[in-house]
């Protein structure tokens, strides 16, 4: 379909196809294999300049919002998931400070994290606190002009090879979610401790750990806006981030369905291509219109957000549990598709059925997104 992409963003989508097939593709199995961090990628895309793009002009970006973000993140993971993590983790951990830092702090952070320099993570999560956020037991104690950091964050995307963590710590534990307060701490700070590296089914080739606090004292300075607002800021994150999610996931149904398709035109049964059977055609016509739909409600989302919506949780959830649903659909259709030689690692397609997996998991599950939805439906329609 045409979006209507401006010529910027057509030119982007294209240098991002191209880097990823040329220097993604390429080195997809072997790093999820080694579950390692691919490290010489991540520094090939900050010379390509693809960590400036969702960074505002004057901290050394180009300014080019939320949409640029999902293009490229959609391109990267055609050809591995794991890998397009370093980018839109980094972007995650990066909303906090956009949305609530200070000129200082943008000025200290932003320009490192547009050169690529410096990556970001984002720590909300903990082992008792899942979908449940408001229930963070980290805590922030005031001391003087430092606050003293406790607790343990998990399932951290970027752990341990970002620079800059931004942080939901509770400062006033009895009053809940409201008394949670957002952190900027910095790699090297003495009392951030990087714990297990987890050993995880899908998006191998992006690193996932623990990060424990242990009487890590991180100055009055780093705070991101005030005390109490850290519920605030967290959830504005979420919300600006679920499109590079759903993106992400775009991208691994995409990839899988380019994979079945080449695959159902060369395999050849009872004399014929098995794309000339109709149970095969049915799967390739709704595996092809549902990527399709899930592309145009990101692409929208993402210009709304782009546009300067004030209220775009709604959309922002529909796009995630949309995109989610389908990349693990489109990525069991096509490893159906390629029948045994789907299950064998000989093959790419099993790879896009374990990373796909996540998408309906992680930045709040596909269950939550519905709750999101649904209370943004009743409401409104409580106005009518």
């Amino acid at each position: 379909m045409n979006y209507f992409l401006s010529e910027e963003q057509i030119a982007l989508r294209d240098l991002a196809r191209e880097f990823s097939q040329g220097k993604i593709a390429p080195v997809a199995a072997e790093y999820d294999q080694k579950a390692e961090f691919p490290w010489p990628i991540v520094k090939d895309m900050a010379r390509m300049d693809f960590f400036r793009l969702w960074i505002p002009a004057d901290y050394e970006g180009m300014d080019a919002g939320v949409m640029s973000l999902v293009l490229v993140t959609e391109e990267f993971s055609k050809a591995c998931g794991g890998i397009a993590l370093a980018l839109a983790g980094t972007a995650l951990g990066t909303f906090p400070i956009l949305i609530a830092g200070t000129e200082e702090q943008k000025k200290r952070t932003l320009p490192l994290l547009a050169s690529g320099e410096a990556l970001a993570a984002f720590c909300l999560t903990e082992p008792e606190a899942g979908s449940d956020a408001g229930a963070i037991q980290t805590t922030a104690r005031r001391d003087g002009d430092d606050y003293v950091l406790n607790g343990t964050k998990h399932f951290i995307t970027n752990g341990g090879v970002a620079r800059y963590y931004t942080v939901i710590a509770s400062t006033d534990p009895s009053r809940g979610s409201r008394g949670a307060t957002a952190f900027l701490v910095e790699e090297g700070t003495p009392g951030l401790i990087f714990g297990k590296k987890e050993d995880k089914m899908g998006i191998r080739a992006s690193a996932t750990c623990e990060v424990v606090f242990q009487d890590c004292r991180v100055p009055k300075a780093n705070l991101l806006g005030k005390e109490g607002q850290g519920f605030m800021i967290a959830m504005k994150t979420l919300d600006r981030s679920r499109p590079g999610v759903a993106a992400q996931a775009l991208g691994i149904a995409a990839g899988a369905f380019d994979h079945a398709v080449r695959y159902a035109r060369t395999r050849r049964q009872f004399g014929v291509s098995i794309a000339s059977f109709q149970a095969i055609q049915f799967m390739l016509a709704d595996m092809a219109t549902e990527i399709e739909a899930v592309r145009s409600l990101v692409y929208a989302t993402a210009r709304m957000i782009d546009a300067g919506e004030k209220d775009f949780a709604r959309e922002s959830a529909m796009c995630k549990v949309k995109a989610g649903d389908v990349a693990m659909k489109v990525a069991t259709d096509a490893v159906q598709i390629f029948g045994g030689y789907g299950y064998m690692k000989d093959y790419p397609i099993e790879k896009y059925m374990r990373d796909a997996k996540i998408t309906q998991i992680y930045e709040g599950t596909n269950q939550i997104q519905r709750n999101v939805i649904a209370r943004h439906v009743i409401k409104e329609s409580a106005s009518l």
